[in-house]
């Protein structure tokens, strides 16, 4: 069947059309423009209406790579559907490596927003009616905070089996089944009746190979899901295969007991045994130690990167399983090995490396 023709910031998109479009936002302080890039490919098939966002934290990178290398790959020109890609939402924080917003509101604390509110209410109200409430489904991509790392993962509201079909196809080992917080674009985008995925993975200002080859995957992986893209064949299909991920609903950050410089012990993705020694606390000439102890048998998912730490500081976030950690860290293993490795020729092909002509 036919795809229609869309609509956002006004601006129109037949199908078998591409447009970038510019959606003004609040000015700079010095009266210089800002407006939010959206990119709408309009597939000639019928399908759903996916939106892909990044930065809505100005200071969270990866996936804005991730967009970069997804909008410019030659499958689109098969899609069905219409994929509509935001790489900067908040534009202000980015230009200023950032968190925030100039007025110190985090963006995705400020949903749905209003259009005579704060300016992070401004900005929220804007992307939710011009972009979001257009679209059928959404992916958010996120990064850990500064100093912090993030192993990929999906957080989602599992308990909507739309949802949660589109984080097991996804494919990380890992997906938090997590509530959703008051304010947040998820909330928002639920609100809706739009199934939203939030992919988090890697640090902030930082680029992550693995997890920027993982999430560009993700992404693909639930167009494929949702039919927006034809199946891959079957031999690279088997390649490429993820095995089911792990859900928790339980996971919790282990504190500093003590201020000082810390030595981790355990990377990113390592197994955490019960009463194992996670990292050690020393002053500075070493004289007194505390010993940073998980309480329950899990794996690290998140860390902070920072050593000098403050009594009471989150160091590991380690989730929980109901089955054997072990079984949960083998996946994690093969994941990273996965994603470590360039794409195999066969892959490449299939996926259609390079910029749409």
């Amino acid at each position: 069947m036919k795809n229609k023709t869309v609509t956002f910031g006004g601006v129109s998109v037949a199908p078998g059309e591409q447009k970038s479009i510019e959606i003004p936002l609040a000015a700079m302080v010095t009266h210089h423009d800002v407006e939010m890039s959206v990119h709408v490919i309009n597939g000639k098939k019928s399908g759903p209406c996916l939106f892909v966002s990044a930065a809505i934290h100005g200071d969270e990178i990866n996936g804005v790579e991730i967009i970069r290398r997804l909008a410019n790959k030659k499958l689109l020109q098969r899609l069905s559907g219409t994929l509509v890609v935001i790489p900067i939402v908040n534009v202000h924080g980015f230009i200023t490596h950032s968190r925030y917003l100039p007025d110190g509101r985090d963006l995705n604390r400020s949903f749905p927003g209003s259009s005579k509110g704060s300016l992070a209410g401004r900005m929220a109200n804007t992307f939710l009616k011009e972009v979001v409430e257009k679209c059928s489904h959404g992916i958010d991509l996120h990064t850990a905070a500064r100093h912090r790392d993030n192993l990929p993962q999906i957080r989602a509201d599992m308990s909507k089996p739309e949802v949660e079909a589109m984080a097991l196809a996804f494919g990380v080992p890992v997906i938090i089944d997590s509530a959703i917080r008051d304010g947040s674009l998820r909330q928002a985008a639920g609100d809706a009746g739009i199934p939203i995925l939030l992919y988090e993975a890697g640090e902030a200002l930082r680029f992550d190979e693995v997890a920027i080859r993982a999430g560009e995957r993700g992404v693909q992986n639930v167009m494929r899901h949702l039919g927006m893209l034809p199946k891959l064949k079957e031999k690279v299909a088997e390649k490429t295969k993820i095995k089911r991920p792990v859900i928790t609903a339980h996971t919790s950050w282990v504190r500093a007991p003590s201020s000082g410089m810390m030595r981790a012990l355990v990377p990113l993705g390592a197994k955490a045994f019960q009463g194992g020694v996670l990292g050690v606390i020393s002053d500075p000439l070493g004289k007194t130690e505390f010993q940073v102890i998980a309480p329950l048998e899990g794996i690290v998912i998140g860390r902070t990167n920072l050593p000098l730490v403050y009594e009471g500081d989150a160091l590991f976030h380690v989730a929980y399983y109901k089955q054997r950690a072990d079984n949960v860290l083998t996946q994690v293993e093969n994941f990273q090995e996965h994603f470590e490795l360039d794409p195999t020729p066969m892959e490449s092909q299939e996926l259609g490396d390079g910029p749409i002509t």
